[in-house]
């Protein structure tokens, strides 16, 4: 007869607890994406209790044993439990990561996902760290949106957003690295998509989940002050600026507060407006000052062009002013593969194949700087394909 046991996670001793989120184990909150647990455990039969609670859009869990994802799911309201595997060779050790699917959702305040424990018929085992670190920021790319679903899937929902069928997860794995996300569809570097200039990652950099919304977010601690000193990544990738890109092509936002109009603008030839191109060359060097700050030894790869490139030449603009500004050798620009017709995704987002293309240059370019260790004769940016420029 099976002998299952029960524990809460504060029990556990031997978890690992992947994405930001509080001190708090029983429950532990899930925020962003690829936010969840991994564990080593010896036994032929594996639960997880999870609580979820949503307004609108459900969470997603995808499975992975022994590194291969084996199934993911939506969690329905309420606390239950889940099977992760039985019937399998209680003397082998299995390595189980059970990964949040789905973004930080701030159109849904009563978006919830929980872990309040484990139960078994085994023994958990303990769970080395991977040699590196990475740390993604993003927006709807970085979050997986479209990553999974037919092209002609336009629904704005839960399903087609995936932590693992991501540039994030195959850079990590490539690189054997632990690694975290803070990625908002729709939010940029200076404004949203829609003009809003509110909605911009970089001014909740220094929260748990700052971007979430309502009483619950924040008696969960998401607006609380993050603890770097805790996880000090080796490399911070941003993927930053496409929502920037498509504010200069939206109509205007006004704030219904105080009437103001915001608008990026472009002039009648079609260029940017020079004033509002500097705003965001501008916030783009601002964001990296922060990010120097609060990861002092970081490698910072600024990556992007796989929904579109017209801002890439002003981030290369920022990007050189800060390094001029600061002679911070470790910062970079790389250009990521343009989402074609062949690699496009659900809600015209880049699909796997176009995640698979961007995962390989990131590697690529990840391998160089591990390989050099990024001499300060490098060349402040690079695209696909390029060698490093080592001296």
């Amino acid at each position: 007869m099976i002998n299952i046991k029960e524990y809460s996670l504060s029990e556990l001793r031997n978890i690992k607890v992947h994405g930001r989120t509080t001190g708090y184990l029983s429950p532990l909150t899930l925020f962003w994406t690829g936010s969840g647990i991994e564990i080593n455990v010896k036994a032929s039969e594996l639960w997880v209790e999870l609580e979820a609670d949503y307004q609108d859009h459900e969470p997603w869990i995808a499975l992975n044993i022994n590194g291969v994802n084996v199934s993911r799911q939506m969690v329905t309201r309420g606390r239950k439990w889940i099977c992760i595997f039985r019937g399998m060779n209680i003397e082998l050790t299995k390595n189980i990561r059970i990964l949040k699917e789905t973004q930080a959702l701030n159109e849904d305040p009563k978006s919830r996902l929980q872990i309040h424990g484990l139960k078994c018929d085994g023994d958990f085992l303990p769970v080395e760290d991977r040699p590196y670190k990475i740390e993604f920021i993003g927006d709807s790319i970085t979050s997986g949106e479209g990553a999974l679903g037919a092209k002609d899937e336009d629904d704005w929902i839960m399903m087609w957003f995936s932590a693992v069928n991501n540039y994030t997860y195959m850079v990590a794995e490539a690189i054997d690295a632990d690694y975290r996300i803070l990625s908002q569809s729709g939010w940029g570097v200076y404004s949203s998509y829609d003009n809003n200039p509110a909605k911009k990652l970089p001014d909740y950099y220094e929260k748990v989940c700052g971007t979430l919304n309502g009483e619950m977010n924040k008696s969960l601690g998401a607006h609380e002050d993050y603890d770097f000193s805790l996880w000090q990544p080796d490399f911070v990738v941003v993927n930053l600026g496409t929502n920037d890109e498509g504010a200069f092509n939206n109509p205007e936002w006004k704030d219904e507060l105080t009437g103001k109009i915001y608008k990026q603008r472009k002039n009648a030839d079609g260029s940017y407006n020079s004033e509002d191109l500097k705003n965001f060359e501008d916030a783009v060097t601002r964001f990296l000052y922060k990010l120097r700050r609060y990861n002092p030894n970081a490698y910072i790869i600024w990556a992007f062009g796989m929904l579109g490139d017209g801002l890439l030449p002003a981030i290369v603009r920022a990007v050189e002013d800060y390094r001029l500004q600061t002679d911070d050798n470790k910062v970079f620009v790389l250009a990521l593969p343009l989402m074609t017709e062949e690699t496009v995704g659900a809600r015209y987002h880049p699909g796997i194949r176009s995640h698979e293309q961007a995962a390989k240059v990131l590697v690529g370019f990840i391998k160089n700087l591990i390989r050099y260790q990024v001499p300060k004769q490098s060349v402040p940016g690079t695209v696909p394909g390029t060698e490093l420029n080592v001296q």
